[in-house]
């Protein structure tokens, strides 16, 4: 094009004067579309910058969000891998103890184990102070040995129990009802039973029953399920010694009896204690339990 402006001004140049007019309107016509051409160019250059530009902003941002993408992934990948060694290392524990002997044996109990409950050790630290009663058991206080044997274990006596003062040893074996722990829970109850056999039990029972019914009411509270039918088992025997003379006091003991015969467990033997304690009380006993007990049915019916 440049080419074909040079030979039109060589043209002009060389041509005569008489021949300019009728090349004017060609000449402007070819200057317009140089310009034109020259100014579409100079666009299309500046919007290929402009769209190089935009694609060089998308790719470094594309880039920031792969990175930033790359460093969640490995977050979660760290954390994921701590998760599981932390719940690795717990199931080793779990496996660890499960494996180990005592562990074994909470889950496969021996026979002998029922005759050797778990033990005070004298020489292990104290969670707590000691009970009045594991004081005075510890003191020798209590004025018999357990005897450990190879069927059930036994009480031997220092003296015969006939010849031993009711006041305070029975009391007291009346406050070790309530114990939790061996050898407690066998010589408290094994020793009340055994005190209460004695030729002449009634008479020396009779003058403490106000001193006794308050220490079995504390046991027939106890939210322990052992040591409530220690407690009953107890009531039962002591109703069988000092009979009718019990029906004074009954209505202080009726009322914790009343309570847990709304457990399944214990509506049978509170069932057969009443039964007991309205047989050795009289009629007299029958209509205080009917007064705490309304759906207590006599035995006499």
């Amino acid at each position: 094009m440049r080419g074909d402006c040079d030979n039109i001004c060589s043209t002009k140049q060389s041509l005569p004067f008489h021949f300019l007019p009728p090349l004017l309107p060609l000449y402007t016509t070819l200057l317009m579309l140089f310009n034109e051409k020259i100014l579409k160019r100079v666009v299309e250059c500046k919007m290929k910058r402009e769209r190089e530009a935009m694609q060089k902003s998308e790719c470094h941002g594309g880039v920031q969000l792969r990175n930033r993408g790359a460093d969640n992934c490995d977050q979660r990948t760290s954390s994921s891998i701590q998760i599981k060694h932390r719940t690795a290392v717990q199931q080793g524990k779990s496996s660890s103890s499960t494996s180990s002997p005592e562990s074994a044996r909470k889950f496969h109990p021996r026979p002998s184990d029922k005759l050797n409950p778990k033990t005070i050790n004298p020489f292990g630290e104290q969670s707590r102070a000691p009970s009045a009663f594991a004081a005075i058991y510890s003191k020798g206080g209590i004025p018999c040995r357990l005897v450990h044997g190879s069927v059930k274990h036994r009480l031997q006596w220092e003296c015969p129990p006939e010849n031993l003062p009711f006041d305070p040893l029975l009391i007291t074996l009346a406050e070790g009802l309530r114990e939790t722990k061996h050898p407690y829970t066998f010589v408290s109850k094994e020793g009340f039973r055994e005190l209460l056999l004695v030729q002449g039990a009634p008479e020396k029972a009779v003058p403490l029953l106000p001193r006794l019914v308050p220490v079995l009411k504390a046991a027939l509270v106890h939210l322990d399920d052992d040591v409530f039918a220690r407690g009953l088992n107890a009531l039962v025997q002591l109703s069988v010694v000092v009979g009718p003379s019990l029906n004074d006091h009954l209505k202080h003991l009726l009322t914790s009896l009343s309570k847990r015969l709304r457990d399944k467990k214990f509506k049978e033997p509170i069932t057969s204690a009443l039964q007991k304690l309205e047989q050795h009380g009289g009629s007299g006993s029958l209509i205080i339990i009917k007064s705490k007990i309304p759906t207590y049915c006599s035995i006499c019916c």
